[in-house]
């Protein structure tokens, strides 16, 4: 993991995120404006996740700033080439994902992720409907 790539968040915010808010985020986040929930599958234990996110989704793309860093959500998908989400009442299929270091978005992503971009690393997926 790259400097660029590291947490920006304190630790203990990281567990009581995961502890206590995803839980209640993720039955909430499909149908919040900005949110997304991310499906995937564990690189090691195969055992199925979903993970509440903030996204950005535009020009046949899902963005996600990664304020977290490299998070064990983004080496799934990575690692399986893709996955699934859920946002807007709708499921779309993920495929090459990717990361795109800090300052490096290109003008094809939305607005408002080439900003979050300028000082963190993004993560993109194409977007196909199921």
């Amino acid at each position: 993991m790259t400097t660029v790539e590291r947490n920006m968040f304190p630790a203990w915010f990281d567990r009581l995120q995961v502890k206590y808010m995803n839980p209640v985020v993720r039955h909430l986040a499909p149908y919040l404006p900005g949110f997304a929930v991310i499906e995937h599958r564990g690189r090691k234990s195969g055992r199925e996740f979903a993970t509440p996110v903030n996204a950005f989704r535009g020009n046949g793309k899902l963005v996600v700033a990664m304020g977290h860093g490299r998070t064990d959500w983004i080496r799934n998908l990575l690692a399986a080439d893709g996955g699934s989400t859920r946002t807007a009442f709708r499921r779309y299929r993920l495929t090459n994902p990717r990361v795109i270091a800090r300052g490096e978005a290109g003008s094809d992503l939305p607005f408002a992720a080439r900003l979050a971009g300028r000082n963190l690393p993004l993560f993109v997926a194409d977007i196909l409907p199921e």
